[in-house]
Order: structure tokens, then sequence, then C-alpha cells
């Protein structure tokens, strides 16, 4: 039975994968001259390269291109790393480049392919293995030519930067055999350094044979494992070697390692008065706040003071003491008044009244008569105005 018909985009992507999915595809590596080379706005390279019976057509996307060390051109024989694809969208197939060299160097780039594929399968490149470099240096050890121009550059750049910051130096061979090995012993040697917290290690640029030391195994594995953090300044800006990878920070040229590993002095001493000036700030303001609080604190110890409590008490019992007195003499003006009311209703219903009425009292002694069975022998009669002494002759006792 025949299968539906594809649409042109499902194969373009089957081819697309097919040859994504070809390991004979990947990882190659392509000699021939580049024709029709053309520089995006973007930073991706667009070129063909070819031979005397074909050609392909090639794309180097940003990221690949600025690793470049030198800068391609029509004509130009190069050998060209990466993989074969297919551009979807308009059915092309290509090749998508990785790395670039010029011919004649093919077998050192390929093996600089394989060594970086090696130690990145190990994590030498591991960005979590990265130190960040010290604020404030004691000194910068540096690994280098002694009569190159990178120790000019770097002590020219620290002497405008911070001048009298130390530069301990271990000069060493870069270049040729025995290089490497030269090169990761000073390394050790200047990281041994109590008086080091960071290490420059670089040359001037040069080719690819030129740059092999700072390629070989036994330099990369000693910047990787090496108790200070390192900044690698190896050749030019475009100059890529395998210690930039490994290394704690790749600088562009020895003059950016110098700036990076050493600090502004000014820039410094700006930043360290004003923390200062803050900390005074928070310090006065602070003391501020604890002042207030002490001042509370002695409110509230006044206000806690014993002869000032006694003082207080001594105060409201004065105040109970006026009170207590004017409840007093309230209470006696009215008692006062109360027994004066008595009095005067005493004195309207008592035997005064009655005598001046014109009766008379009859006591024996002082005790009154009130019966006539005791109205014998003597008795006293007491008148409003004097009291009569009688007899008795008889008496006549009534019934109630």
């Amino acid at each position: 039975m025949r299968a539906s018909p594809l649409s042109v985009t499902d194969l373009n992507e089957y081819v697309r994968r097919t040859l994504a999915g070809d390991p004979m595809l990947q990882s190659i590596a392509v000699r021939g001259e580049i024709s029709n080379f053309k520089r995006h706005t973007s930073g991706h390279l667009y070129f063909t390269l070819k031979d005397e019976q074909s050609r392909i057509n090639c794309v180097m996307f940003r990221q690949y291109a600025q690793m470049l060390r030198f800068r391609p051109a029509d004509g130009m024989m190069v050998m060209l790393s990466g993989s074969v694809g297919l551009y979807t969208a308009s059915g092309s197939y290509q090749f998508y480049g990785e790395a670039m060299a010029s011919d004649g160097a093919g077998v050192l780039y390929e093996l600089f392919l394989k060594n970086k594929e090696m130690f990145q399968k190990e994590g030498l490149f591991d960005a979590s293995r990265k130190r960040p470099l010290p604020l404030l240096p004691k000194g910068i050890g540096i690994v280098t030519s002694i009569g190159g121009a990178v120790l000019h550059d770097i002590k020219t750049v620290s002497n405008r930067r911070f001048p009298g910051l130390p530069l301990y130096i271990r000069s060493s061979a870069v270049q040729g055999a025995g290089a490497a090995l030269d090169l990761a012993e000073g390394l050790k040697e200047i990281a041994a350094l109590q008086q080091v917290d960071v290490v420059i290690i670089g040359r001037g640029g040069g080719s690819l044979e030129d740059l092999w030391a700072f390629n070989e195994e036994v330099l990369v594995r000693a910047i990787a494992g090496c108790e200070k953090p390192v900044i690698s300044a190896v050749g030019h800006e475009t100059d890529v070697t395998l210690a930039d990878f490994a290394a704690d920070v790749r600088a562009a040229t020895p003059s950016q390692a110098a700036e990076l590993a050493v600090p502004l002095q000014d820039e410094l001493i700006r930043q360290v008065e004003g923390n200062s000036r803050l900390i005074q700030q928070k310090a006065h303001s602070i003391l501020e706040q604890k002042r207030a609080k002490l001042a509370a604190l002695e409110a509230r110890l006044i206000k806690s003071d014993p002869v000032s409590k006694l003082r207080f008490v001594g105060l409201q019992v004065d105040s109970l003491q006026k009170s207590l007195n004017a409840l007093m003499d309230s209470a006696f003006m009215k008692l006062k008044a109360s027994l004066d009311r008595a009095c005067d209703r005493l004195t309207q219903s008592g035997p005064v009244q009655t005598l001046n009425r014109g009766y008379v009292i009859a006591l024996r002694g002082d005790q009154p008569v009130t019966s006539v069975e005791q109205a014998v022998g003597e008795m006293n009669l007491r008148f409003k105005d004097g009291v009569a002494v009688v007899q008795t002759i008889r008496v006549k006792k009534e019934q109630p």
C-alpha cells in the first residue's frame, strides 16, 4: 500500500534528523578553500568551503566565531571542524563549523580538539571550579618570560592602578621543548608563596605552534589544580588556548589581566571612605537610639526611686490627712447640729417648760413622786422659780 504523501517540512525534518543522527557526520574536520565569505552583523560567519571538484555551504555561529585566533578571508586554505546538517527552511545541506585553523596546523588543531574534549569530560573546565579573584591581594604572582612585553605591560598597568603593590615574578620559557613543564613548575613555585594571592600566567601572541605550550596536558592540569586563583593571559584577544579554559579567569591581553588582578587604589580609598561614613552614620544612629533608651530608663528609675516613692506617699498621706480632717470637721458639725436640734427638742419637751406653764414637780429627795401612794410625809414641790417644802396631811387616791 502506498504511504501517505509527506509535507515538505516533514521531509526536510526527517533528513535533518537523519544527518544529525549519523555519527560519521558529527565532529569531523574538512579541509578546503574559503570563498564567498561574509560576516553578519550578528557575528555569525557564512562562507563556502571548496576544493577542485566540489563545494559546501558553511556557517559558523558567533559563539564559535569569536574564538578564532585569525581573521578568515576568501582564498584562505583552512581546516574546519564541526558537523553536517540540514537547514530545514531552505532544504539546503551545509556544514556547521565549530573551530577553524589555517591549513598546515591541522594535526595540532586536531590534537587541540582531542585534548579539549578529554579535559571537558574530566570536568577541568567546569564553571563550578572557577574561583573569584581577591578584592585586595597582598601580592601578584607572574609566570612569563622575563624579557617579553607581557611583563612590561603588567607592570605598567599595576603601577598605574595601585602603586607599590608587590609583584612576584618567576621567569619561564614560554615556547619550545620543555616550556610547558617549566611553566607548570613556575606556577607551582609562585603559588606556594604566602604573599601571593593570585597568579597571572601568559605570553604574547603567535601561531598555534608558538602557543602550543599552553595547550599541553602538564600545564593545563597544573593550572586547574593550582591552589591560588589563576588568570590566563595568552596571546591576543583572538588567541585561544586550553590554558584559558582551565584558568579561573581568561584575560584577552596581559594588560587586561593586570586590570583584573590589580584593584584601583583610588576606588578602594573612596569605598573605604564611603563605608567609613556609613559606619559613622549608623553608629551615630545607634548611639542616639541607645541615648533615648537610656533616658527612658533613667526616667523609669527616678520614678521607681524609694525617696521619690516616699515623697509621693508622703504627699498622698498629707492629702488623705487633709481629707480626713475635712471629713471629721464635717461630721463634727453635722453631729453638733444634730445635738443642738436634740437639745432644743429636749428643752421644748422637758420640765422647765411645764413649770413655766404653772405646773409643779413633787420630789422626794431627787426622785420624782409619781403616785399618791408615794406622797406621804415631807416632799419638795419644784416651781419654776424655786422649791417649797410641804407636809402631806392626807392623800386621796382616784381610780384611773
